[in-house]
């Protein structure tokens, strides 16, 4: 799961980055909002803590803009404990959730948890699996015919994409945004990588599911009959 941290003061920005990277987050942090707008727009996060009041464009900005592009990732707003209208306005422009300053690791975490349980429940029943392999991106395990395989964390985000996109051709571009972040300096290569673990695992397993090449476009799921 890859989060955006959009937050202007910058000792709390990394403060939340280390505490979600220890809980096997994918992060990526900004500090102003025309920034985290941009970011956001690109569809690789799986959720957004962004604060209300920033420079250059606020927190109520940058939702209602999302909103209106019709972005559903889902947003946790993070407010001044006494901001109750913010907080009013953040909901009725779409935000999931708020957390007020100054708040508990524990509550935040919780509060991301829930959020990213929301989300995954609006995935049709069928969206992480293909062919005869299903994907349990909560405990990194890839499971074809009742043979389970631990996957590591970009493997799994990886094999989530492809998922999510199923038979559509997902490129070298796509997968290093969703991986390693908007922007990242990570090459080509590195995708290559882990699209070669992946496809060790799946014939591991014996899946009939193959990643195939579609030369100078990227990658696609196949079921080999």
């Amino acid at each position: 799961m890859r989060i955006l941290v959009v937050e202007d003061e910058e000792r709390l920005a990394e403060a939340l980055s280390q505490l979600l990277r220890k809980q096997n987050y994918s992060v990526d942090v900004v500090h102003n909002g025309s920034n985290g707008l941009d970011y956001a727009l690109s569809g690789i996060y799986d959720l957004l803590l962004l604060d209300i009041m920033m420079p250059e464009l606020d927190g109520i900005s940058v939702l209602k803009k999302l909103r209106s592009k019709g972005v559903s990732t889902p947003v946790i707003l993070l407010t001044a404990k006494s901001d109750v209208e913010d907080k009013v306005r953040g909901l009725d422009y779409g935000a999931d959730d708020y957390v007020a300053k100054p708040f508990s690791t524990e509550e935040l975490l919780a509060r991301i948890r829930a959020a990213l349980r929301r989300k995954e429940e609006v995935i049709p029943e069928d969206g992480l699996k293909f062919g005869d392999i299903e994907l349990n991106t909560a405990q990194l395990k890839l499971t074809v015919q009742g043979k389970e395989l631990k996957l590591n964390l970009k493997e799994s985000e990886l094999l989530e994409l492809l998922l999510s996109r199923k038979q559509a051709i997902t490129s070298k571009e796509q997968i290093i945004e969703k991986l390693w972040g908007y922007d990242s300096e990570a090459e080509y290569n590195n995708a290559e990588v882990y699209i070669s673990f992946l496809r060790k695992k799946l014939v591991f397993l014996q899946s009939a599911v193959r990643i195939n090449t579609i030369r100078g476009l990227g990658y696609i799921l196949e079921v080999n009959e």
